[in-house]
């Protein structure tokens, strides 16, 4: 780690990627690549003596999976709090429970919220560094830093590509990511959802707002699917799944709207025959979804290693 930085960083907590800088995405992104040409058995001392806990206050299986492993790959110890048999699951504030944590002595603590903003209010109130793994309709930064490593990866670069997000804008922190990091990076970006489904004003983000899907998968060389998430609905948003499927549902057929060699994306859980087909999600040649899961160790370790580096300057 010698030499090592990440210029343009001098935060202790990952909160989002609004903000973040192009050449930091990119070292981000290089070191994720490094990482991943590693043999998986072959474990660094990065974080040895270093405790990281998992706080999640929903249900997760690869993001909080491969934070774990990122963390032991990294000689890290790692804890994962129940919330459902926890004291926070008893009535107890976010307050209360950054007091809790404080006296645990964490280096990191990896935050899963319902609740936006929620990452934020309590890294104000912790001594350990924060970084979001998804907080309500707000941001998920470590998933649209490993898809956009995947398609650096498959495509070789990331300024000038044409990116399609179709399904559940709304509601979606994947989405709001995703946005932020490849619009910085020079991509063009297609939303695609029923207009109720539909963030108003989101063109303000440099993104071109489609209500058609044939119109927005057009010439795309990226596909990213985003399943409806139905828990933070409100009311009748979106028409029956067959409906939805029919009208905005990602299949054989209507890929051939985009570039030939175009590729499909999904952040998981599928809903197959709702937002895509399950021929799709299945071809090896088309989908990417494996190449996700696989790299969000890679990924999560290099921001592991960018907060612990940031860590080490403040308080040297």
């Amino acid at each position: 780690m010698n030499g090592l930085n990440y210029d343009g960083f001098d935060n202790i907590h990952l909160i989002g990627i609004e903000g973040l800088e192009k050449s930091l995405i990119t070292k981000l992104l290089e070191r994720a690549a490094f990482f991943n040409s590693q043999k998986r058995n072959k474990k660094n001392e990065i974080l040895k003596d270093y405790l990281v806990i998992n706080l999640f206050f929903e249900n997760s299986t690869r993001t909080k999976a491969s934070f774990e492993i990122a963390a032991k790959s990294m000689s890290a110890d790692i804890l994962n709090i129940p919330v459902s048999t926890s004291s926070i699951k008893k009535g107890e504030t976010l307050i209360d429970t950054a007091s809790t944590l404080n006296a645990m002595h964490p280096d990191f603590l990896i935050l899963r919220h319902p609740n936006s903003g929620a990452a934020e209010m309590l890294s104000k109130h912790v001594q350990c560094s924060i970084i979001n793994a998804g907080d309500g309709r707000h941001e998920h930064p470590t998933q649209a830093l490993l898809d956009a490593a995947v398609i650096k990866e498959k495509k070789g670069k990331l300024e000038g590509l044409k990116i399609a997000i179709c399904g559940d804008i709304l509601n979606s922190r994947v989405a709001r990511s995703n946005i932020h990091l490849l619009i910085t990076m020079g991509a063009i970006v297609n939303v695609i959802a029923p207009p109720t489904l539909m963030p108003v004003g989101i063109e303000k983000m440099g993104v071109n707002v489609f209500h058609d899907l044939n119109l927005g998968l057009k010439s795309a060389d990226i596909i990213m699917i985003l399943r409806l998430q139905n828990e933070r609905m409100i009311g009748s948003e979106t028409p029956s799944k067959r409906e939805y499927y029919d009208l905005f549902g990602i299949n054989e057929e209507n890929i051939r709207l985009a570039n030939k060699d175009v590729f499909i994306m999904h952040p998981g859980p599928m809903n197959r025959g709702v937002e895509i087909d399950s021929l799709l999600a299945d071809n090896n040649e088309r989908s990417l979804i494996s190449a996700q899961v696989e790299m969000g160790v890679s990924v999560r370790m290099a921001c592991l290693e960018m907060l612990k580096l940031s860590r080490d300057k403040i308080y040297k």
